[in-house]
């Protein structure tokens, strides 16, 4: 997600002030460095490498590369619970997607944590938020036990433009936010993306009104290149800013008692460079925690 000069921010997850701990998660990509689509195999190979520093991760779509049929049996094979997700941009997307959680979701809502409809696709301006609510209501009323939500950038929930779904009264939100994506140095990026959290849920809970407490924030993607990343403006890749920004944002969120999704646990080789906002090619291969092979990068024990 990029954000170039945008507004200020939002995002978090359960109440600001909280007691318990935040509970770290990992965003998980379908595919292989190779560019293959991910087997039940491959997964439970993720899932033991991923084993000392969670057993939580989220997905994009339930159909493509048949990621809900290979990775449930693997969750429930290495004790990990899975956020599916569902692409809600066109018909044909939420369709798939829609099947695939009916044929494999029953019988298994015991690893399927929560299910996601929509990614960015607010930010993205591929859908409007009185068709996403009505397919997250969908999805809702098909699974009756599973909490359903959507992810989506911070400034979608801060600017207003997702209230007709918090006003149609869903209750889980995973906001995402990049200080890097919005040009910070690594020095000021924690205090940039706790704000955004901040402004993200907070904004949620006005509009939530008499069901602000029974909203469920959390923090969907947030991360920081590592070496053979690029750079965008003052915010350089590299991997020891990468573990500088995970000390001091991440560990600070989940202090907070604010759940948060990493993105990503382990780099995507495969991913062509794309263009950033800043009209330059960037190379988004080297977004993860673990190397491609599936070597941590750096130490992810945050401070007590």
């Amino acid at each position: 997600m990029r954000v170039s000069s945008l507004l200020p921010a939002l995002l978090a997850a359960i109440p600001v002030v909280s007691a318990n701990r935040g509970t770290l998660g990992l965003a998980l990509g379908n595919k292989n460095a190779d560019s293959q689509c991910k087997t039940t195999s491959d997964y439970e190979a993720d899932f033991d490498a991923l084993r000392g520093v969670t057993t939580l991760v989220r997905t994009y779509s339930a159909s493509n590369c048949a990621t809900a049929q290979n990775i449930i049996p693997a969750a429930k094979a290495k004790g990990f619970q899975v956020v599916l997700g569902v692409w809600p941009d066109y018909d044909q997307s939420f369709d798939e997607d829609f099947n695939a959680l009916k044929q494999y979701v029953p019988g298994n809502e015991d690893v399927v944590t929560a299910i996601t409809v929509g990614s960015e696709c607010l930010y993205r301006g591929s859908i409007t938020a009185q068709k996403l609510l009505s397919r997250i209501q969908q999805v809702q009323n098909q699974f009756k036990t599973v909490t359903v939500g959507t992810v989506d950038s911070w400034n979608k929930f801060a600017d207003g433009t997702a209230n007709p779904i918090i006003q149609g009264g869903v209750t889980y939100f995973l906001a995402n936010g990049f200080a890097y994506w919005q040009d910070k140095d690594i020095n000021n990026a924690p205090a940039t993306y706790l704000d955004d959290m901040s402004q993200a849920e907070n904004h949620i809970k006005q509009i939530a009104g008499a069901n602000a407490g029974k909203i469920r924030f959390g923090n969907g993607e947030t991360g920081w290149p590592t070496d053979g990343g690029s750079d965008y403006g003052a915010a350089k890749a590299g991997t020891k800013n990468a573990e500088q920004y995970y000390q001091t944002a991440v560990c600070k969120m989940l202090a907070k008692g604010t759940d948060v999704f990493y993105f990503e646990a382990f780099d995507e080789a495969w991913k062509p460079n794309s263009t950033g906002d800043n009209g330059q090619s960037m190379d988004e291969k080297h977004w993860g925690l673990f190397t491609a092979d599936r070597k941590p990068k750096f130490n992810m024990n945050c401070p007590n």
